[in-house]
């Protein structure tokens, strides 16, 4: 693998030169990953190796556009040393297995931020795993006070929740966070999670203690 194509070398941009390098953007897009959790909170919990964006799977083209600028990689997650220049107007539909775009600057240069896809249908977003869980897209994020969307946080919980494959960083955001969840927003994840994993999730006892598992409502 050449020098161009080291994993390991990031130069994460900053929330708000992420938010710089998408504003403008024909397509929706939010603040994803651990840096969602943190905007969240209002406070930074961990470093950071990278920073992520979510755009939707319908919309990937125009956010390509939009970065015609910068240098895009395709890959296939949780293996990312398969990397391949994304051609421009290559659509990757849902089949392709590919969910994740890596950027540079320009060619040599450090990996900078990361697009993810989500699949929407309609006015709803579609979690892949398990598509019997998703919401309105209204709903997917919440408005920072510098006017840019960030993904909810029990949404981006959702996506670190899997036992076989859960990182040190997912479990640090989730205990970062689980008590700063909206009763709605626990009793959200908590039914997603028995969807998906059944009820011996380990994350359900922290979620669904009496005093706040209630009525579910989709975010």
């Amino acid at each position: 693998m050449s020098d161009d194509l080291d994993v390991q070398d990031w130069q994460p941009l900053t929330v708000p030169e992420a938010v710089s390098a998408m504003r403008g953007a024909a397509c929706r897009w939010w603040i994803a990953g651990g840096w969602s959790i943190d905007l969240f909170l209002g406070r930074q919990t961990r470093d950071h190796a990278d920073t992520d964006v979510l755009v939707l799977t319908s919309e990937q083209l125009a956010a390509q556009q939009h970065l015609s600028d910068w240098v895009l990689y395709k890959t296939k997650q949780p293996t990312p040393t398969k990397l391949a220049l994304w051609p421009a107007e290559e659509y990757l539909a849902p089949e392709t297995d590919i969910h994740d775009i890596w950027i540079k600057r320009e060619v040599g240069g450090p990996w900078r931020f990361q697009l993810m896809f989500t699949e929407d249908d309609a006015d709803r977003w579609v979690f892949r795993r398990d598509r019997r869980i998703g919401g309105a897209l209204a709903d997917l994020g919440w408005t920072h006070p510098d006017g840019f969307e960030v993904l909810r946080p029990e949404v981006q919980l959702l996506y670190k929740a899997r036992p076989e494959a859960r990182r040190s960083k997912d479990q640090a955001d989730f205990e970062s966070v689980a008590d700063a969840l909206t009763p709605t927003a626990r009793v959200w994840l908590a039914e997603a999670l028995m969807k998906q994993y059944g009820p011996t999730h380990d994350w359900l006892p922290r979620l669904t203690t009496k005093e706040r598992f209630g009525t579910a409502e989709s975010p």
